[in-house]
């Protein structure tokens, strides 16, 4: 199987929570257009809900997660428009 990292540097929203070396969970992507989902992998436990980081593709719908902040926090939307905007503008 041909390596994915397309799917690397994307932040997503676990939707099963993963159990460390014990088991993966589940992670919910904006990808391709659309919303996946993804076998989550991390090092140590993370709850459902949490906002992981895709690191590292493991191949056939399986990735490497680490938990996630924004640290520049939400940006705020402008009411009716698609356009985020970013800190400093």
């Amino acid at each position: 199987m041909e390596r994915d990292d397309s799917t690397i540097g994307a932040v997503g929203v676990l939707t099963i929570a993963t159990r460390g070396a014990a088991g993966p969970g589940e992670v919910r992507i904006k990808y391709r257009g659309g919303s996946e989902r993804f076998l989550a992998w991390s090092e140590t436990p993370l709850p459902k809900g949490a906002i992981v980081l895709i690191i590292d593709f493991r191949g056939r719908r399986a990735v490497d997660v680490m938990e996630w902040a924004d640290p520049l926090g939400e940006a705020p939307t402008i009411p009716d428009s698609n356009e985020v905007r970013r800190s400093g503008e």
